[in-house]
C-alpha cells in the first residue's frame, strides 16, 4: 500500500468532510459520496478539490 492506513484513518474528503478510502489499485483516494478521485503521486495524496477527478461511479475504483 502506498499510503499508510494510519493516514487514511485521519483524512477526510475536503469537499464533504466525509469518509474516504483507498482505490483497489492504490492510485487514488476515493470519496464515494462526492464521486471524486484524489490522485496519489509519489505516495502523497493530492487532496485538492480542483485537481480531483469526477466520476459517475466509484464502485470500479
Amino acid at each position: 500500500m502506498s499510503v499508510k492506513q494510519e493516514l487514511l484513518d485521519v483524512l477526510a474528503c475536503p469537499k464533504c468532510k466525509g469518509d474516504i478510502r483507498l482505490s483497489k489499485d492504490s492510485s487514488y483516494i476515493v470519496c464515494d459520496g462526492c464521486k471524486l478521485l484524489y490522485e496519489i503521486r509519489e505516495d502523497i495524496p493530492i487532496m485538492l478539490i480542483d485537481e480531483a477527478k469526477k466520476v459517475d461511479n466509484t464502485e470500479e475504483y
